[in-house]
């Protein structure tokens, strides 16, 4: 009988440690994208434009932030913070200071990385590496080249590998290619920017030979605005047919082309996901913040500790899913992050509360299709400006709208914040034909335009 009950409990003892073995850990990753400047309080007018709540900025998220890291134990649980670019330009603060005021910020709440995006070289190439200077975590990049040496640029690491809770985590970062699209030429004549599903694949297979368990990508692209019904058109519609590419590729097909993918956190798009969206083929789960600090990004992986492999997430809440809003009634902002930040935007925002009109008219950007009244006014500037026929203007030129009363400078650069400029061509009506059927053909897309009417079907 002693023999029977000793073996129950040894039996019992290794069922206990075999438990133990497959203890399910806790990795909570916090993320950003397209900040834009946007650390800073402010009305969200997008919102509510007679009563806006008020964003807390990077005070807010840092409240939030610094909660979260408290529950770590660094043995069953631990955290990341990353971002996915487009990091300063758009507000004040961010643009006036080069991102300078946007990187104290980050390193004062200590992001792991940030991924360089398409909107960092607004500034020039030799002002951003003054910027990035200051950064006290790395930039990552694996697809942005040096045209003379035809290696990678040397302020940009392309991935980085982390030991947490007892195992390795790759990360890598890719930049869009339609960079080369969107910069100024001058600004990028020393960079070229490689596939990023051809450098992608390359640094997979480096992190997993480097005994990576998990490979999490960081990347300045995105979902498509709907992801479900642009996969069936790619992949169940077309049968994986390749399209002719213009744009690079988005944060979808990478998830569903690229093997070897855990996570992605994506952005560009400036459209935000409450869930991640998980490709049916390869499970990589995706995942995507709205723009301009407007919230914090929180998604809680589960990893199973035995096979060292992602067994489900969870969502921080109910109403808000993976984003939390920065509202600063909810989340209060840091008292030392938030006075710093509102330090550095004084000075930053000086003179940016002079008059400089004024209009009787709320100058909105709703409107039918692509056409609103604040987008036709800017449209119609450009005429008045140049004495041209004919202007016209993509949908994510204009960022702001400008209510009824006093306009000031702040009120212009929310309009235009980015260093745009107008470029006066001669072009025969074909091509203004072209171009126009171009940008109607699909019916989420328009142009702003002025000088010209538009009658299609």
């Amino acid at each position: 009988m002693k023999k029977i009950f000793s073996l129950i409990i040894l039996t019992l003892i290794i069922f206990s440690i075999q438990i133990l073995q497959a203890e399910e850990l806790t990795l909570d990753i916090l993320f950003t994208n397209d900040i834009h400047g946007g650390i800073d309080r402010y009305p969200a007018t997008y919102m509510n434009p007679s009563f806006p709540p008020i964003i807390g900025g990077g005070g807010s998220s840092a409240t939030y932030i610094k909660s979260v890291r408290k529950k770590a134990d660094l043995t069953t649980r631990d955290n990341f913070l990353f971002d996915a670019g487009d990091f300063f330009q758009g507000h004040p603060i961010g643009t006036v200071t080069d991102g300078r005021a946007v990187i104290q910020y980050m390193n004062e709440i200590d992001y792991d990385l940030s991924v360089v995006g398409n909107h960092e070289y607004d500034v020039g190439e030799e002002r951003l590496i003054e910027s990035y200077k200051l950064a006290k975590f790395p930039i990552l990049s694996c697809n942005i080249i040096n045209k003379k040496t035809g290696k990678l640029v040397d302020y940009v690491t392309p991935y980085l590998i982390f030991e947490k809770l007892g195992m390795k985590i790759g990360v890598i970062g890719v930049t869009t290619t339609d960079t080369e699209k969107m910069s100024f030429p001058e600004h990028i004549k020393n960079v070229k920017f490689l596939s990023a599903k051809t450098s992608l694949e390359k640094y997979i297979k480096i992190v997993k030979e480097k005994g990576a368990d998990i490979v999490i990508v960081v990347a300045h692209f995105g979902l498509p605005y709907a992801p479900e019904p642009a996969y069936q058109r790619r992949y169940v519609k077309n049968k994986n047919q390749s399209p002719i590419r213009y744009w690079g590729y988005d944060a979808q097909e990478i998830a569903h082309e690229v093997e070897g993918i855990d996570l992605i956190f994506g952005g560009h798009m400036h459209k935000g996901f409450k869930e991640p969206w998980e490709d049916p083929i390869t499970h990589t789960l995706v995942m995507q913040g709205y723009a301009y600090g407007s919230s914090i990004g929180h998604i809680i992986i589960k990893i199973d500790s035995e096979t060292k492999s992602i067994c489900g997430w969870e969502s921080p809440t109910i109403r808000d899913g993976i984003l939390l809003t920065n509202f600063e009634d909810e989340f209060i902002p840091d008292e030392e992050i938030g006075l710093s930040i509102e330090e550095m935007q004084k000075e930053a925002e000086k003179g940016m509360d002079d008059v400089v009109g004024i209009t009787s008219v709320y100058l909105s950007k709703a409107g039918k299709g692509a056409q609103s009244i604040v987008g036709n006014l800017v449209c119609d500037a450009m005429l008045e400006g140049t004495g041209a026929d004919f202007s016209f203007l993509n949908l994510g030129g204009i960022r702001g709208e400008i209510p009824t009363g006093p306009i000031t400078y702040r009120n212009v650069f929310d309009v235009l914040p980015f260093d745009s400029q107008i470029i006066i061509f001669e072009a025969d009506g074909l091509l203004l034909k072209q171009i126009i059927e171009k940008r109607v053909e699909n019916s989420s897309h328009g142009l702003r335009v002025a000088g010209i009417e538009v009658v299609y079907n």
